[in-house]
């Protein structure tokens, strides 16, 4: 409840003279007020016993026996025995429900007629009794036909606007009420704002104006949800009291939230007063249980309706409810109907590789919901499309989208408010309504906030992944019936609480909201969710196919290359010994030719043993794990040296050290890396005398990328390679020069550099001019794609 009371109604609160503490108006229990109405009169009954438990201090003004006299004592000392019965029966099934029944009630020999309210609280059956005067028999006949008629014109609506209308004019026709208002509440916490009115010609209008949340506080709209119709019949009634005060079995006063005759708050009292407001009468308005509004009704003098108004009262607001949720239900249908329309031409465009179609198409997909911008999050990479998202925002979608259930919808309008509470007139505490209950945004002085106002968002999954449209803000007028940051103010009859009325309207401007999102906006989210998790599915269904495909293709190549260059390998070996016991054994008998031809055989058998191992090292990337872990990059290149160094010097190649650094990679495939790389430096030294060749980190921009990111460049001032024959060296077996020529070698090693960055999950490239050098680039993610010991 803290959290509900705001920083500037606590400056307000205490602007006031001798002080005025809103926090009671939140905390106070007004279930438990301990008090009723003085035109009746209550009684408490354990329902086995009949044993009165609890009785209102009038009961001897009202029925003629003291609620001393009843306390303990049978309720049949009051009610007749058949009466009795009948009420325990009307309330057996239906728990939660009042009953009501004509009734005569008091002593013996002098009982008068009384309308009975009944209903249960645990354990107690409440009795309710009214006075009627004699000879006031309900006509049912005429009373039913009214309400039948009410009911049918209020069906007959077709729009929210018109639905709300009417149901105020049929209201105030049926109650006789001066003012009768349909009040819609901003959200479960919101303000509320006049949406219809029905009032007589002499009153001011509240159309239109807003109430600040102020108004209502918590337990108020909890009992509104509960209680759905609450009735007060004089503003100036002395509350009576009940005997006794707290009941002994349970420690605290008896729960009025269901009865009729229920009496108010004080603070709520003092509002009605001060708005010269009698008599009131509020109707709770439902929509899935959650409370959409109130008809609010006013009197300017006192008004009693009996219990079968109230009762149709009741039943009128439940129509009411179901007629907006009808009514909404069918808008909702037509907005389905034409965003599947829209939807399908949008999700046409999106066909392939989602995250690079909405980059293309943004502006479709923005179009769809009249959004100013689209935000997708899938596989850790986000696409965004018109205004800019912050990371922050981003990063806070994420965790909801998280908890939420994928395909499920999750929108707001106050953005701002969703991060960081309401400032002004929202969750905050009140008392009145438009003069009806025992209270929701505020007017934000301040400017636009940062980045969009609106998000409206569809989960994709478990791991936070969303698909989110996203509006700026669009600043809203708007008129108050009280200024809502000042809450607490003295009234014309010296109590402290503001009046409300268009004699005394403040205007502001709603800042840090979008245009709401409507059914039509709701609806075609969800159709393109649906059909984008169709076309997802069956790529991913497809994907999965060519990977299983692919993955078996590469064991049995992976298999093929080893058992190939095995197998192989023996027979060579054969063919190359058989070659050197015949130029030891018969040297003497061959003649040059012969000899010559051998020693070809030899150099050719070589050649292919170095081939097959070439192929073998390549084929044990593809099988062997990597050990990932943080790996300075200095000390892998010290190993590589005191391997490939004494090659560099013979070639005269001078080593540079560029900025060292860590990285998380596989030690001994890095060093492969490296090793590979400067072999290549030294085998294709410049024909000039300042040969370098240098490593280290840069940050450099990745081809096709637009961020730059930290790669490893090996760097040297050789001979370079022609733009044409670039790519082709990363090939297997592939070598532009002949087998003699730049030190020899099998055209494997940077075939093999390509294989070792891949299966990290990184990237390598070259840069190359030729006859002025080559720098081979690679960048090696956080997380390599291969795991840790994993194939």
């Amino acid at each position: 409840m803290d959290g509900w009371l705001s920083d500037r109604a606590k400056s307000a609160e205490a602007a006031v003279p001798g002080g005025f503490d809103l926090s009671e108006c939140v905390t106070e229990p007004i279930h438990l007020l301990g008090g009723i109405q003085s035109y009746g009169t209550l009684v408490a009954v354990d329902a086995g016993s009949g044993v009165v438990d609890t009785a209102a201090r009038n009961t001897g003004a009202v029925i003629g026996v003291a609620c001393e006299d009843l306390l303990g004592g049978p309720v049949t000392r009051i009610l007749e025995e058949t009466d009795y019965a009948e009420a325990l029966e009307a309330t057996a099934a239906f728990q939660d429900t009042a009953a009501f029944l004509p009734v005569r009630a008091g002593t013996e020999g002098d009982r008068r007629p009384f309308d009975l309210s009944v209903h249960r609280v645990g354990d107690l059956l409440v009795l309710e009794f009214e006075p009627r005067e004699e000879g006031d028999a309900f006509r049912f006949s005429g009373f039913y036909r009214g309400v039948r008629a009410a009911l049918a014109r209020l069906r007959s609506a077709t729009t929210v606007a018109e639905c709300c209308a009417r149901a105020v004019r049929e209201m105030r026709a049926l109650t006789g009420f001066d003012r009768v208002v349909a009040y819609r509440f901003d959200g479960p916490e919101g303000p509320g704002e006049v949406v219809a009115e029905d009032v007589d010609a002499s009153l001011e209008s509240w159309l239109g104006l807003w109430f600040p949340a102020t108004d209502i506080p918590p337990q108020a709209r909890r009992l509104y949800r509960e209680n759905w119709i609450r009735v007060i019949t004089d503003v100036d009634d002395e509350s009576v009291r009940l005997h006794p005060p707290v009941r002994p079995a349970t420690g605290r006063p008896l729960d009025l939230s269901q009865a009729a005759l229920r009496t108010v708050s004080g603070f709520h009292l003092e509002y009605l007063r001060n708005i010269s407001v009698a008599s009131s009468m509020s109707v709770s308005v439902l929509r899935d249980e959650d409370l959409w509004g109130l008809i609010a009704c006013h009197g300017a003098g006192p008004v009693r309706l009996s219990p079968e108004v109230r009762s149709a009262c009741e039943l009128f607001g439940a129509a009411f409810s179901l007629q907006l949720a009808a009514i909404e239900e069918k808008e909702r249908a037509q907005a389905l109907l034409k965003a599947n329309e829209r939807t399908a031409v949008v999700a046409a465009l999106l066909d392939g590789r989602l995250e690079e179609a909405v980059a293309r198409h943004g502006d479709a997909v923005r179009a769809l919901l009249d959004a100013d911008g689209f935000v997708l999050s899938r596989g850790g990479r986000v696409t965004a499309s018109g205004i800019e998202v912050p990371e922050e925002l981003v990063a806070v979608l994420r965790r909801r989208a998280a908890v939420l259930t994928p395909g499920s919808l999750w929108s707001t309008d106050r953005l701002p408010e969703e991060a960081r509470g309401t400032e002004d007139g929202g969750p905050g505490t009140g008392v009145g309504g438009p003069g009806t209950g025992d209270s929701g945004p505020g007017t934000g002085d301040g400017g636009p906030e940062a980045g969009p106002a609106g998000v409206l968002m569809i989960p994709l999954g478990a791991s936070g992944e969303f698909l989110a449209w996203t509006r700026q803000e669009r600043p809203v007028p708007q008129h108050w019936a009280a200024d809502p940051s000042e809450p607490v103010r003295v009234g014309p009859r010296g109590e402290r609480l503001t009046p409300r009325g268009s004699s005394a309207v403040f205007r502001s401007v709603m800042r840090g909201r979008s245009l709401p999102w409507s059914p039509h906006d709701e609806a075609a989210a969800l159709e393109l969710w649906r059909i984008l998790t169709g076309l997802v599915l069956r790529h991913a269904d497809t994907l999965a196919v060519l990977n299983d495909e692919l993955r078996m293709t590469n064991l049995d190549l992976d298999s093929f290359a080893h058992i190939a260059a095995h197998d192989l390998k023996e027979p060579l070996r054969g063919i190359s010994n058989s070659a050197t016991f015949v130029m030891e054994d018969a040297a003497s008998e061959l003649d040059e030719t012969t000899l010559r031809r051998l020693r070809t055989m030899q150099r050719l058998a070589g050649r292919m043993d170095e081939l097959l191992n070439s192929l073998l090292d390549y084929a044990r990337l593809g099988r062997a794990g990597l050990q990932v872990r943080e790996v300075s990059l200095a000390e892998v290149v010290d190993g590589a040296l005191d391997v490939v160094g004494p090659r560099l010097e013979q070639a005269r190649v001078t080593v540079v050290r560029g900025r060292p650094g860590t990285l998380r990679a596989d030690a001994d495939r890095l060093y492969e890396i490296l090793v590979n790389l400067l072999v290549n430096a030294a085998k294709y030294a410049g024909d000039h005398d300042r040969r370098t060749v240098e490593i280290g980190l840069e940050e450099v921009v990745p081809p096709g990328a637009v961020r730059p990111e930290t790669a490893v460049v090996v760097r040297d001032n050789g001979i370079g390679i022609a733009a044409d024959q670039q790519q082709e060296v990363f090939h297997l077996f592939r070598r532009l020069h002949g087998p003699g020529e730049r030190g020899g070698g099998t055209g494997v090693g940077l075939a093999v550099v390509k294989r070792i960055v891949e299966r990290h999950g990184g990237r390598l490239w070259l840069d190359s001019v030729l006859g002025e050098g080559t720098a081979f680039y690679f960048v090696l993610p956080s997380e390599p794609s291969g795991g840790s010991g994993t194939a």
